[in-house]
């Protein structure tokens, strides 16, 4: 049931990213510090602090050495790290996907009533 779970979840990025119209994988990965920097600083509204800091727990997680499922436990240990690099996969690219298009409208909402143009 997980790996059904992660293969349809690496299929919806990958049908998000090939989608006529949105940007293409290039576009979303140049931008991913853009949106990171904007996320951090308030200014671009679909990166909260709460999915920021989900981003930074999976970081965190696949770079640690201390697991939920021990890594020498072959074939089990390196799926639930590969899991959560594909979750994260799955949401940067998706919110970049998104940030892009937010950027292209030109103009940016960073506090309620107050528009700045870039």
């Amino acid at each position: 049931m997980v790996k059904a779970g992660r293969a349809a979840a690496t299929w919806r990025a990958y049908r998000e990213v090939s989608r006529p119209g949105s940007p293409g994988l290039a576009a979303r990965l140049r931008a991913l510090p853009r949106m990171l920097r904007a996320g951090m600083r308030g200014e671009y509204p679909g990166l909260t602090k709460g999915k920021l800091a989900m981003l930074g727990m999976a970081v965190v997680y696949i770079v640690s050495p201390i697991d939920v499922v021990p890594d020498f436990l072959l074939g089990i240990g390196v799926v639930d790290d590969f899991g959560v690099f594909l979750w994260l996969m799955t949401a940067l690219l998706g919110e970049s996907g998104r940030y892009v298009d937010w950027e292209t409208e030109g103009v940016h909402r960073t506090v309620p009533g107050r528009a700045s143009r870039r």
